[in-house]
C-alpha cells in the first residue's frame, strides 16, 4: 500500500522536529529504510523514542518526510534551473547549460536522492515522481525553452523539442553519472566535466546546428 502523506498529520512544530528529521536524514542516507531502525534515528537524533514518536507514529510516514524535505533541497539548489546564456552563439549557450546539468547531477543531495528513491522505489513509488520533479524535470523544462527560442531565432534546427531535449540531457551523463553511481566516485576534474560536456554539444549540433 503506498503511503500518502494526507493519510496521517505530521506535527511540524516544536523545538525538537528539525532535531529528529536530520537524525532520520543521516540514518535513512546511510541505512535505507530497512535498515534503518527507530532506536538508530531517535539515537542520532538525540531524543527519546517517545520524542520522536509525537512527531512521527510511523516510520513510514518519517521516511516519507526526510526524501520530500531533501527533495525541496534539491530543488532549491537547482535555483532557476539552467542558465542556458540565450544571447550568446548555440555552441556557447549549449555548453554552459551542459556544465550546469553535470554539476548539478554530480552533486553529493542529487547522487543521495538517486540512490534512495531508486532502492526504495518499490516500496514508496510514489517519492521516484518526487525526485524527477525536484531536478530532472526542470533540466527538461528549460532545455526545451531554449531549443524553442533558438530554432525561432534560426540558430538551430530543432523538430521534436521534447526528444531533442531528453537526448541533450542524456549526452551529459555519458561516463560520469554511471561512474557516480556504481563506482562511488565522488570527485570529477575539470578535464572531465569538460570533455562530457563538449562532446555533448558537437553531436548535438552535428543534428541539430545550423
Amino acid at each position: 500500500m503506498t503511503l500518502d502523506m494526507k493519510d496521517q498529520p505530521i506535527q511540524r512544530t516544536g523545538r525538537k522536529f528539525a532535531q529528529v528529521l536530520e537524525g532520520a536524514r543521516v540514518v535513512f542516507m546511510a541505512k535505507g529504510f530497512e535498515g534503518a531502525s527507530v532506536d538508530d534515528i531517535a539515537k542520532e537524533a538525540g531524543v527519546s523514542k517517545a520524542t520522536l514518536y509525537s512527531y512521527f507514529p510511523d516510520k513510514r510516514l518519517l521516511f516519507s518526510e526526510v526524501v520530500r524535505t531533501e527533495c525541496q533541497r534539491q530543488c532549491e539548489a537547482t535555483g532557476a534551473g539552467v542558465d542556458f546564456h540565450e544571447n550568446h552563439p548555440p555552441a556557447e549557450s549549449l555548453y554552459a547549460g551542459a556544465r550546469m546539468i553535470i554539476a548539478s547531477y554530480l552533486s553529493e543531495i542529487s547522487q543521495q536522492m538517486f540512490r534512495i528513491c531508486v532502492a526504495e522505489a518499490t516500496r514508496f513509488p510514489e517519492l521516484g515522481e518526487l525526485f524527477y520533479q525536484s531536478g530532472p524535470m526542470i533540466w527538461r523544462t528549460d532545455m526545451r525553452s531554449y531549443l524553442q527560442q533558438a530554432t525561432a531565432r534560426g540558430d538551430l534546427a530543432v523538430e521534436d523539442f521534447d526528444m531533442a531535449a531528453d537526448q541533450f540531457i542524456e549526452l551529459c551523463k555519458a561516463d560520469l553519472l554511471l561512474r557516480a553511481v556504481f563506482l562511488n566516485e565522488t570527485e570529477f576534474s575539470e578535464d572531465e566535466q569538460h570533455r562530457v560536456a563538449a562532446a555533448a554539444v558537437d553531436l548535438f549540433l552535428a543534428k541539430h546546428g545550423r
